[in-house]
């Protein structure tokens, strides 16, 4: 199975595929709107693509800096924001993986949908437009179509079903050295998982391994977390926190019988688990990142959605795409801010109590009925 950076989807888009979608585009009906059409939309909104999607990254001139497609901080990919003679606005190239392509394919690697047909609703949602459905461009039985994400959900199930139990790991010294006592069955430990280095050397390192699941419990994919067991921290090696499978629109969850149709959504592992470090028996969702956060879909029995976001921009404007969603359906919505940089750093840096106090403060300042989980002591 292929090692990517909390990430799903497809690899290189090769010179010989380039433009491959272009061609299927022009396939579909004449009253509805192409891929390509799609896609030349998305490059008229470059800059505001990348501020929604890439929030990590920022401008330098007419190009977008980020660290990859997946929207880690950095600057070895860049995408145009403005057409500059020949070269058009919206295309994109990483120089550290040689892979380049247009929004369309940025979108299809961000969200990790499960089709291309979920890109492109992604892709109409971002732009305002209605949505179709049947919509022309990658067709099913096109040979030259990436490898399908069925294969890599299953492999990221098969993976997490290989993982330990996390009682007396590594995985539970990592955490309990963050601070963190919040655990659950979403959490397993393996002791020598794959990944591929710089060089492009497969080499074997201990995990920890979340299982990301969908509403319904089915596991759509698994988050990895090597670690170095002689410290007890992550492992320093680049991109140590990678996923395979779906990630849009699921979490890695930590599931409680007291918490009612409460749910608090957040960022990344550590930072969930530290608020739920103090909220002993609260519902938690981990989406991985600023991105996936924005695209959390709340299960249908949530009533109040407590977004538990970084204290930056990307967590920010997460928030804001969340929020508005969630309040689309109904959804009473409250937004949990760090003092620090996120709560793990509120967390260790604090102590368990001020960030208690903290999160206290407000939820009791947006919400006037009881919240049983919120009143319950800590561990």
């Amino acid at each position: 199975m292929e090692d990517t950076p909390f990430r799903s989807g497809r690899r290189k888009r090769s010179r010989k595929n380039a433009g491959r979608h272009e061609n299927r585009r022009s396939q579909g009906e004449v009253d509805m709107i192409s891929a390509s059409q799609l896609s030349d939309q998305l490059a008229a909104r470059a800059e505001q693509f990348c501020r929604t999607y890439l929030p990590a990254g920022r401008r330098a001139g007419n190009y977008w800096q980020v660290g990859n497609k997946y929207g880690d901080a950095g600057r070895s990919m860049a995408v145009r924001l403005k057409d500059a003679g020949a070269r058009k606005a919206g295309k994109w190239a990483d120089r550290a993986t040689h892979e380049y392509g247009d929004l369309l394919d940025l979108l299809e690697s961000i969200v990790g949908a499960g089709s291309f047909a979920e890109t492109c609703k992604e892709a109409r949602r971002f732009l305002n437009l209605p949505e179709a459905s049947d919509y022309p461009g990658r067709a099913e039985n096109d040979h030259e179509k990436p490898p399908s994400n069925v294969d890599q959900v299953e492999s990221a199930r098969k993976l997490f079903s290989y993982g330990k139990p996390f009682k007396d790991t590594p995985v539970e010294r990592y955490l309990r050295r963050r601070d963190i006592s919040r655990f659950g069955p979403a959490l397993k430990y393996h002791p020598r998982v794959f990944f591929r280095d710089e060089d492009g050397q497969s080499r074997q390192l201990p995990a920890m391994l979340a299982a990301v699941t969908d509403n319904d419990g089915t596991v759509m994919a698994c988050a990895r977390t090597w670690l170095d067991v002689k410290t007890d921290s992550v492992a320093r090696i680049t991109e140590p926190k990678r996923v395979s499978g779906q990630l849009y629109g699921n979490a890695v969850r930590f599931h409680s019988s007291n918490a009612g149709g409460d749910i608090i959504a957040g960022e990344g592992i550590e930072t969930v688990l530290s608020i739920g470090s103090v909220y002993p028996v609260a519902e938690l969702a981990a989406c991985l990142t600023a991105t996936h956060l924005s695209l959390f879909d709340p299960p249908s029995s949530c009533t109040r959605l407590f977004i538990g976001r970084d204290n930056d921009d990307a967590g920010e404007l997460a928030s804001r795409q969340l929020r508005s969603r969630a309040e689309e359906r109904g959804i009473e919505v409250v937004d949990l801010v760090p003092t620090l940089g996120d709560f793990n750093d509120d967390l260790r840096q604090l102590g368990r109590q001020v960030l208690r106090d903290n999160l206290n403060r407000q939820v009791m300042a947006a919400i006037t009925g009881p919240v049983a989980w919120a009143s319950l002591r800590m561990p």
